[in-house]
């Protein structure tokens, strides 16, 4: 064991792994660089291939410029943190940082190439290198993050955390932690000044008086402080974990009743929280508007076959139409006709009254049941799959919904909305959405809108990608879907 922990310790030693980092980029630099240059200039089959008949043609020249191309892009890498540890770092934006770094580098090397009159460089080996470093520099990231993505869930260089504080938050940390085991973040237990009763599925080690004695018996890495409305609290804890030597890390005390954008602005040496409204230009809503066309047109297209098979199932199996059309609240208050495939019996909505006392869904303003008598034998299957859903392709084509956006609620059930609630109508409602991911049914009505207020005042083009390609496994799986 003491050997083992010695060899960890070498392994994560940052100043190493930031420096085999660099190397391996590197190499795989001047791999990508010197490989379409040999194989331009030389030709002729391996068996053939002797030293004294090699060519390298200008090759002080392609050397400098090999040397400026590779010392600028680990230049840009450095400058936007890819030499540095990041756990939370997704792959999808690392690759997406890597290739914009790469293409930005390259732009200017191709410019310098073109106004200095460089004719001896061949486009050829500059378009050859380009692409094999993007594939090189992307391709071993993924396999290292993969890699230690996995040693770290198995427990090497996690850091044990103490929350202070048992409230709505605390238990929304805990849960966030859970679902990135790669974080590498174990939980050790909370403190409270209170005596919660609420179970966390995490052990109450004590209160906040037994702050140090709780940090040395667990060995407390990173406090987590979900208090933060109580300053002398903070203050206090502060101070300890700074005597101690252990990280602070606090929670904005309004989190929960305010999800918009948060940054971190300087006055001076004053730091400063900074609310701010997502504002959507003309633009990116006419990028997202052509995608879901696109998007919803081929959908439409490659799902005929499926789309025939279900309306011949759902006639077999109980008499009614095919399709369940219902008025929805969308954009901006507008009502629209919203299409699903049928997945109960006829006279469903008639049914719904002498069911209300039996609705599961926390906060009691949408209505769900989860063995809801009304659905039918091939709608337990279309629902658990989301497959009732697929006709709403035609609402996006349409351009009441937008493939990603918070779910649109029936009319009846949108009229019992308050004020706090309308801006999730400042955006298309859509097929999937952030709530769709974090749990579906799942969800009670507070946290269903809290996450579509955050999506609404966080929304991006990459966030709309993030979400579809998640919104997949979740569909598969069939969690949280009644």
């Amino acid at each position: 064991m003491p050997g083992e922990v010695s060899l960890i310790k070498i392994m994560f030693n940052p100043k190493r792994i930031h420096f085999l980092y660099l190397l391996v980029d590197l190499v795989l630099i001047f791999l990508a660089l010197f490989t379409p240059y040999f194989l331009r200039y030389n030709q002729t089959p391996i068996k053939d291939l002797n030293f004294k008949t090699l060519g390298f043609p200008n090759v002080k020249e392609y050397i400098f410029v090999f040397i400026l191309w590779a010392f600028l892009i680990v230049s840009n890498l450095k400058r936007r943190g890819q030499y540095a540890s990041d756990r939370s770092l997704t792959i999808p934006r690392e690759t997406y940082i890597i290739a914009t770094s790469l293409l930005y580098v390259s732009t200017v090397v191709g410019a310098l190439i073109f106004f200095a009159n460089f004719i001896f460089f061949s486009r050829l080996i500059f378009i050859t290198s380009f692409g094999i470093i993007v594939i090189l520099l992307t391709g071993w990231r993924i396999v290292k993050r993969l890699i230690l993505r996995s040693l770290v869930a198995k427990g090497y260089h996690n850091f044990n955390i103490l929350i202070v504080g048992a409230n709505n938050t605390t238990a929304l940390i805990i849960e966030e932690i859970n679902a990135r085991p790669f974080l590498g973040f174990r939980v050790k237990g909370i403190i409270d000044g209170h005596s919660s009763k609420r179970d966390f599925g995490i052990p109450l080690l004590g209160a906040i008086d037994d702050f140090e004695r709780i940090c040395r018996n667990h060995f407390i890495d990173e406090v987590m402080v979900t208090e933060s409305s109580n300053a002398k609290l903070v203050s206090e804890i502060a101070a300890r974990a700074k005597n101690m030597h252990i990280g602070l890390r606090v929670i904005p005390f309004n989190f929960e009743e305010a999800p918009c954008a948060i940054t971190i602005n300087y006055l001076g040496m004053l730091p400063l929280l900074t609310y701010k409204e997502r504002t959507i230009s003309p633009a990116e809503l006419f990028i997202k508007r052509f995608i879901d066309i696109t998007a919803s047109f081929f959908l439409l297209i490659i799902c005929l076959p499926v789309f025939l098979l279900i309306a011949v199932i759902i006639k077999i199996d109980n008499p009614g139409p095919i399709f369940y059309i219902q008025k929805r609240k969308g954009y901006k208050g507008n009502i629209f006709a919203f299409y699903k495939f049928r997945s109960m019996v006829k006279e469903a909505d008639s049914l719904k009254d002498a069911l209300k006392d039996k609705n599961e869904v926390r906060d009691g303003i949408i209505f769900k049941i989860r063995n809801d008598p009304r659905i039918t034998r091939i709608g337990k299957f279309l629902r658990k799959y989301s497959l009732d859903e697929l006709p709403q392709l035609i609402n996006v084509l349409k351009g009441d919904m937008s493939l990603v956006g918070p779910r649109p609620f029936p009319v009846d059930e949108s009229e019992k909305f308050d004020y706090t609630h309308m801006p999730r109508l400042n955006i298309r409602p859509g097929l999937t959405g952030l709530a769709q991911i974090r749990g579906r049914s799942n969800l009670s009505f507070y946290r269903w809108v809290k996450w579509d207020l955050w999506y609404v005042n966080n929304w991006s083009l990459w966030l709309d990608f993030i979400i579809l390609v998640r919104t997949l496994p979740v569909v598969f799986k069939g969690k949280g879907a009644y």
